[in-house]
């Protein structure tokens, strides 16, 4: 099973302040062992909302919206895409990110495979 994690921005993330040499170096050997155990399939940062735009269709017109947004408990700062064999693994391997990082919150959310659907995949007729 495939799982989505969103780490929630904070204020620093929101800012652009990178983390410290200490933190990067801490969230590297982290990132190197789950990506050996092959459990990290992705993962990345994501710059400030005031660097990014919401997209918006509503009854064919398009609102193009520019950050920074206001809501910084609903923005992502990061995300990691974990393979694991059940969703306790996955929050598993999720806490200890976070106690790598020493604070933070994380959202996550199983993938939808093929086989979740009864012909084999979503774009089935």
């Amino acid at each position: 099973m495939r799982f989505l994690g969103l780490l929630r921005a904070d204020a620093e993330s929101e800012a652009g302040t990178p983390p410290s040499p200490e933190l990067m170096s801490r969230m590297g050997t982290f990132i190197e062992e789950v990506m050996k155990t092959g459990v990290l399939l992705a993962t990345d940062g994501l710059h400030p909302s005031a660097k990014g735009a919401r997209v918006r269709v509503d009854g064919g017109k398009v609102t193009v919206t520019d950050g920074p947004f206001t809501e910084s408990k609903e923005l992502v700062a990061s995300y990691a895409i974990l393979q694991t064999n059940t969703r306790e693994e996955a929050i598993e391997w999720t806490t200890r990110f976070l106690k790598v990082l020493g604070t933070g919150e994380c959202e996550v959310r199983q993938i939808y495979e093929p086989s979740d659907f009864q012909c084999g995949g979503p774009t089935c007729p």
